[in-house]
């Protein structure tokens, strides 16, 4: 078992733990805490087909991921399907297809992740979180009056559709971010855990960013450095400590 070292070693992996906790902190909100962890399994076929010709398979995800994020946009408009279920629909198509593509250890690889990064995905992956933030911090006035009522949001002048293009488009990117570190099957719980833990322990949305922000980006830095020790998997320990402070964070009683 081989560990990343280097800044990149610490860099990603936080910055894809700020984007996680933001983008989670909205998705709970809306509902979304699930359709989040099959989201992540749309960028299976893409790697799959970008291991079969040879292409780096983080850029094979973040296709899939933006074509599958554009299909969910655009079915849930047409049909009116909430977007849980059409996530759901295509997820499962995507699982059964990335499956039949995929095998051995690439296979492994894709599904848990691996801690080894190029210089070149190192830079990628903080363009990619910091477009992420951005777009949080800008549009977060308009994602709460969205969250509230889509029927108040039109006459405050915002454009639901493609506001809510946006959102999915950043949630994507933000998977993707994950998928070299923590997998196609482990990224979603990096945006669901510690969000959920927040959602305990806040009282409004801004104070919820700030506390699964925070967790996030402990139990990645944690799972990051006691993984070598342990001599055990980055990823799935990562996911062990944010569900850790999950269930300690049952013990704390609300005002």
């Amino acid at each position: 078992m081989t560990y990343a070292t280097g800044p990149g070693a610490f860099l990603i992996p936080l910055g894809m733990a700020a984007a996680a906790g933001l983008m989670g902190s909205i998705a709970v909100m809306r509902r979304m805490a699930l359709a989040s962890d099959a989201l992540s399994h749309i960028a299976l076929p893409g790697i799959a087909i970008a291991l079969l010709v040879h292409v780096n398979p983080f850029l094979g995800g973040l296709i899939a991921l933006v074509l599958g994020t554009v299909l969910v946009w655009a079915i849930e408009y047409r049909s009116r399907i909430p977007t849980d279920v059409v996530v759901g629909v295509i997820f499962s198509a995507a699982l059964a297809l990335g499956s039949l593509l995929a095998s051995g250890d690439e296979l492994i690889e894709a599904l848990f992740g691996s801690p080894n990064t190029s210089d070149s995905f190192n830079l990628i992956g903080l363009g990619g979180a910091s477009l992420v933030i951005v777009f949080i911090v800008r549009y977060r006035s308009q994602l709460v009056i969205r969250l509230v009522s889509p029927d108040l949001a039109r006459p405050a002048g915002i454009n639901v559709p493609r506001l809510d293009l946006l959102y999915l488009l950043a949630f994507a990117l933000t998977i993707a971010l994950g998928l070299r570190y923590l997998g196609v099957l482990l990224m979603g719980s990096l945006i669901i855990i510690p969000a959920a833990t927040a959602m305990r322990l806040g009282t409004n949305l801004r104070t919820m960013q700030t506390i699964s922000v925070a967790i996030a980006m402990l139990a990645t830095l944690s799972g990051t450095l006691l993984a070598p020790v342990l001599r055990l998997a980055a990823g799935p320990l990562i996911i062990v400590i944010a569900a850790s402070i999950f269930f300690l964070s049952l013990a704390v009683r609300r005002a």
